[in-house]
């Protein structure tokens, strides 16, 4: 389906692809070495379980909105408290979009088009933004408060154009949201596959009502999670199992097997999990919160994947 206004506009720049791809190596390169993954979950908000860059985004528009109406209220007063808190709000805008910088571009180098291409531009914009608030600033040391003033309002409607795009990454391309969250899973125990047919070390993809799952054998135990990947919609069941954590096939984010949560972004939102039931031979699930900690689980097995096995 064609996509319409600015950000339907911006997806179908196919000439920008180049620059797109040789951006999302270098960003991938610059997180490989040790530690590098810790970094990049700590960007991306996995330990948030929640976008980090979402919230930081809130402290340059914040501060610079107060600087625009800072410096409104000093040219209609000329009262020097408007000045300095005009000075000091663009400040902070800039020390905030330093970390939203960081965080975007994080979450950015793990998506493809047309998102991808519209988070550039939306970055671009941003860059540009803050180059104008930064000249501010400087204008403002330099006495030439008029200038400053300009600058600002220049750099403040490119930020808001920014934001509008930012907008439109979540709410038309869906990212930073939870895509598993509308999984339609059973709320009562209900069959989906049989014993036999889950090996183990291999995710096996089965259904309920055409809500996709994700089966996986560990030893005696079976474990069930939504098999959308929360992060891009990516197909778990295709994905590699690593001891007791699933990676996604896509970007790679890594999952618990035993409760869902994030083990490794860019993935910030749980997988859904449920509970395991085998009965006469059959694989039996429902919906559950399966959040205690991995020691629990490895210590109470009646707590962790096969809950009960009767027939």
């Amino acid at each position: 389906m064609r996509k319409h206004g600015i950000g339907g506009l911006i997806a179908r720049q196919q000439w920008m692809n180049p620059a797109e791809k040789t951006l999302q190596k270098v960003t991938h390169s610059a997180f490989r070495f040790s530690g590098g993954q810790k970094l990049k979950n700590l960007l991306h908000g996995t330990w948030l379980g929640h976008p980090l860059h979402v919230v930081l985004t809130d402290v340059p528009i914040g501060a610079w909105t107060a600087a625009v109406v800072f410096d409104a209220a000093e040219s209609m007063s000329g009262r020097r408290a408007y000045r300095f808190a005009a000075d000091a709000a663009v400040t902070v805008g800039l020390v905030g979009a330093i970390g939203a910088a960081a965080t975007g571009l994080t979450d950015w180098q793990d998506i493809d088009p047309p998102a991808r291409r519209i988070g550039l531009v939306h970055g671009l914009l941003n860059l540009m933004s803050a180059t104008l608030f930064g000249s501010s600033l400087i204008a403002r040391r330099r006495r030439s408060r008029s200038s400053g003033r300009d600058l600002a309002a220049l750099g403040y409607a490119l930020s808001m154009i920014a934001a509008y795009l930012g907008g439109n990454l979540v709410y038309e391309e869906k990212i930073g949201v939870d895509h598993s969250s509308a999984e339609r899973l059973p709320d009562d125990f209900a069959r989906v596959a049989n014993e036999a047919d889950v090996p183990p070390g291999k995710p096996i993809r089965a259904e309920h009502k055409g809500t996709p799952i994700v089966l996986i054998r560990r030893g005696s135990d079976i474990y069930a999670l939504g098999e959308t990947c929360a992060h891009l919609g990516g197909p778990l069941s295709e994905g590699e199992l690593e001891g007791d954590r699933l990676r996604c096939p896509w970007p790679g984010s890594r999952f618990s097997v035993y409760d869902g949560h994030v083990v490794d972004g860019p993935a910030v939102h749980p997988q859904p999990c449920l509970e395991v039931r085998l009965r006469n031979g059959d694989i039996e699930v429902r919906r559950s919160n399966c959040r205690t900690s991995e020691d629990d689980k490895k210590s109470r097995p009646d707590i962790a994947g096969t809950l009960l096995r009767t027939g």
